[in-house]
């Protein structure tokens, strides 16, 4: 075989007219060892390439006489880089979405679906991946001089915070979903404000236009759908302008002195109620015991009479003049006793309590008085108990008909 039946683009030990014989005239050549060979990718493409490519000047082949083709070197570099490239436009296509984000998967410009966290694929020049955080908590901030509904001006300042509930909603709802909800929150701030007075804004009314201003600007962003949760309203701080700043801080001072007054006051009326309350409860309880003291006491002299009434019974005037005479004993008894003599006109007063309290002491040396203070001689002390009886028993005869 020459050299120049060797094909210089074919496969090593193959020839021009297709017969790859050796000199021993094998076909299978150097020992079989072509047919344990892998497949050839450039001789499966070049064998594609020339049943795509059509033969010049309308020849074809005639008889069995094999027609030579002649290969160019491109056709051997064109399957290599298609190969490449679609490795390279395959590893091109893989990316990672981070845990607090989701990703807006946009296929030819158009929305497609939305992605998960994770290693996820794309092809590349065909789909487009746009992440979106959902976990962050972004603010807004607003401020700037309103008109109350009393028409003085105050100078407002307000946070929003809020987080994308919806990627997809949030990127393409609107515009620009955080200018949007700007807008809103500016809005609603002022129509609040504008429905209020000065004096409600500044000191008790912060609450109120929080919740206001929260509500009204659910109530505005809602047909947008923007895809925005709003998760807090802060009102930081509302102040009058700088040239009345003064007199309204006076205002806000005494207001805050009238609660601080109204809380002290309840604060000592909370101390002196249960004070007052225990007292009445104390008076109360000592009037039921004086009633059932009395009632008791009562109750005592009815069952006294009672175990009297057969003595009664029995003899009316002998229990009649005991229960007289344990009277005046107990009558007399605390009060002081006033001896007159009947026969002169001196007035003895004898402090027979304190005589009959003290013992008897030795006589007291005679005095010289003058006759006109002398006193007669004391009678017997017989006779003066008999003539004290005799006294009683007049004043019995006396009160004798009270008991009849």
């Amino acid at each position: 075989m020459s050299h120049s039946d060797q094909d210089p683009w074919g496969k090593p030990g193959s020839s021009s007219n297709g017969q790859g014989r050796n000199d021993q005239g094998n076909p299978q050549g150097n020992h079989g060892k072509d047919q344990q060979n892998p497949p050839d990718l450039e001789e499966i493409f070049n064998n594609l390439l020339k049943k795509i490519t059509p033969n010049k000047g309308g020849n074809s082949n005639k008889g069995n006489s094999p027609q030579k083709s002649v290969d160019l070197p491109w056709k051997k570099l064109v399957p290599a880089v298609a190969i490449i490239g679609t490795v390279l436009w395959a590893a091109s296509g893989f990316y990672t979405i981070k845990e607090a984000d989701r990703g807006v998967v946009l296929r030819f410009g158009k929305l497609d679906h939305i992605v998960q966290p994770g290693l996820n694929w794309k092809p590349t020049f065909i789909d487009t991946v746009i992440p979106v955080n959902v976990e962050q908590v972004k603010e807004l901030r607003t401020s700037g001089s309103m008109l109350t509904r009393d028409e003085n001006m105050v100078i407002v300042e307000m946070t929003v915070q809020y987080r994308v509930a919806e990627p997809a909603k949030y990127l393409f709802s609107v515009t620009n979903a955080n200018d949007s909800l700007s807008q809103a929150t500016d809005s609603a701030l002022r129509y609040v404000i504008g429905n209020m007075n000065m004096d409600e804004i500044l000191t008790t009314g912060r609450s109120v236009v929080r919740e206001r201003t929260w509500k009204a600007i659910e109530q505005i962003i809602k047909p947008y759908d923007m895809g925005v949760q709003i998760l807090d309203v802060n009102f930081q701080s509302a102040r009058p302008p700088e040239e009345v700043k003064a007199a309204f801080d006076d205002a806000i001072k005494a207001q805050e002195d009238e609660q601080r007054y109204i809380r002290e006051a309840e604060a000592y009326a909370r101390e002196k109620e249960p004070i007052a309350r225990g007292n009445a409860r104390r008076m109360v309880e000592s009037a039921n015991a004086y009633k059932q003291q009395v009632v008791l006491n009562a109750q005592g002299e009815v069952e006294r009479y009672l175990r009297l009434l057969p003595e009664y019974q029995a003899d009316p005037k002998l229990l009649r003049e005991r229960i007289y005479l344990q009277t005046m004993q107990g009558v007399m008894e605390n009060t002081p006793k006033v001896i007159i003599d009947g026969n002169s006109n001196n007035l003895n007063v004898l402090p027979l309590d304190k005589l009959l309290q003290t013992e008897p002491a030795q006589p007291a040396p005679e005095q010289k008085v003058s006759p006109a203070m002398k006193a007669p001689a004391p009678q017997p002390s017989t006779p003066r108990v008999s003539e004290n009886r005799t006294q009683t028993s007049d004043i019995y005869t006396e009160r004798k008909g009270r008991f009849n």
